[in-house]
């Protein structure tokens, strides 16, 4: 455990075990224990730890070239993976701007917007948009357009303030009694439509949605056509459309963009988790083609950027890590494994009585806890359940993401799921048993 530790951790009263060594789905701590890597830390860990073929293309191109500062060079990893990402997004060509994490690329989304509507001659535009109950980064401008409640609260007084938030597309809490998912999907794409027209006209800079919302609402898929509205409602209203894909992007879904399952092609897309699975600090944001020609015309530079921005290192682990992902069929193989992994997760909490939901897509999935199954009213936020159910995953030798304020922003416990691409089905067995027991224990407290 951390003892008279100099950094200043995420909780400066907890005692965090010490990571040693990490391998496949486990990680091993300083004390020997073992640990199941339930969550990819956040989703993150896509092809586990210790990934030979990606270490390996990390040390070589260490001993290639480490750093070079984009506004004197390029390298060649950072343009094969920009070539790679580009060929794979759906609907035509796209440009790639490489950043440090997804908090970065969601940065570097609001900017390009700003910028391209500014070189259109409609300075004028100044208002994004996105939903409650969404998370898209910790920085300010990310925060901004985050829709989750707890971590805005201490920052809302200097957010950016033209920012306004429709209603998510989250079925289980907030379709009516009689309502198909279609009309529901309808009426919640119709709030975004009336937030823009209340900005006025040529106000609407973008939105931005994660295609599969993650930490906030746990692993919530939007209903069917959703997307295509919201789609329909961006082109009305003259606004970009950013796929938030940091989580739920690069095979976690079962897709490679999970934005694919929906049929629409958005204007940005952006990535980081999946991309580099950790082995390295990268994230990206993807940019059609016709808006990067219209900065090649107008200004002919992009007003944004980081030192570390197509870092050669962080790009050769991305780049295999993405090569690695296509050569073992790893996307097809996350549909299967996710389906076995709801199976398990319906046969032994499909029934639970605090269990209100199981939900997700591929190997990204989420349990709702409730106090009560039939009128799905949450537990106390007093009783931090979520925070119960990760103390005791530890305990189990199990690492899960559980997380708060799922039902209205403050109540509402859930637990993400999101294993790495190569979990096997007896790990599976392991995930759903030791999951078991943490949520009793926590219950039992």
């Amino acid at each position: 455990m951390t003892q008279h530790t100099r950094i200043l951790h995420r909780s400066l009263n907890a005692q965090y075990p010490t990571a040693k060594s990490a391998k496949g789905c486990y990680i091993k701590d300083s004390q020997g224990k073992q640990y199941i890597d339930a969550s990819g830390g956040a989703a993150v860990s896509c092809l586990g730890h210790g990934h030979d073929r990606v270490i390996g293309a990390m040390k070589a191109q260490i001993d290639r070239l480490q750093f070079v500062h984009t506004s004197f060079f390029t390298s060649d990893p950072a343009e094969e993976l920009a070539q790679r990402l580009a060929s794979a997004a759906p609907g035509g060509k796209w440009r790639v701007f490489f950043v440090s994490g997804g908090s970065e690329a969601t940065e570097a989304a609001l900017k390009l917007c700003r910028q391209l509507w500014v070189e259109r001659g409609e300075a004028q535009r100044d208002h994004f948009f996105s939903r409650w109950f969404s998370y898209h980064g910790n920085t300010l401008g990310a925060l901004s357009v985050s829709g989750n409640k707890a971590r805005r609260a201490l920052y809302d007084p200097i957010l950016l303030p033209r920012v306004k938030l429709a209603q998510p597309c989250h079925a289980y809490r907030h379709r009516s009694a009689g309502e198909s998912e279609v009309e529901y999907g309808v009426r919640a794409a119709q709030s975004l439509d009336f937030a823009m027209s209340e900005a006025g006209p040529q106000r609407a800079l973008g939105f931005i949605a994660e295609t599969v919302v993650g930490a906030t609402l746990g692993a919530a898929p939007a209903t069917g056509g959703y997307f295509k509205r919201i789609r329909e409602v961006c082109d009305r209203h003259q606004a970009f459309f950013i796929a938030d894909e940091v989580m739920c992007g690069m095979g976690r879904c079962g897709k490679l963009f999970a934005i694919e399952e929906e049929d629409v092609v958005p204007d940005m897309i952006t990535l980081a988790k999946g991309l580099g699975g950790g082995y390295q600090a990268i994230g990206a944001l993807l940019v059609r083609e016709d808006l990067a020609q219209e900065l090649e015309r107008g200004s002919g530079a992009f007003q944004h950027g980081h030192t570390y921005i197509g870092h050669s290192v962080a790009a050769a682990a991305a780049l295999e890590v993405q090569k690695v992902i296509e050569e073992e069929d790893l996307v097809p193989r996350v549909r299967v494994m996710g389906e076995k992994l709801k199976q398990r997760l319906d046969a032994r909490f499909g029934a639970h009585p605090n269990v209100g939901d199981i939900r997700g897509r591929g190997l990204l999935l989420a349990i709702e806890l409730v106090e009560d199954r039939e009128s799905k009213h949450p537990f106390p936020v007093e009783r931090k359940l979520w925070a119960g159910i990760k103390a005791a995953g530890l305990e189990e030798g199990l690492i899960c993401y559980p997380s708060g304020g799922t039902a209205d922003g403050a109540r509402g416990d859930h637990v993400l799921l999101a294993p790495p691409f190569i979990v096997t089905e007896p790990q599976l067995d392991e995930i759903v048993e030791k999951l078991g027991r943490a949520m009793d224990k926590a219950l039992e407290r």
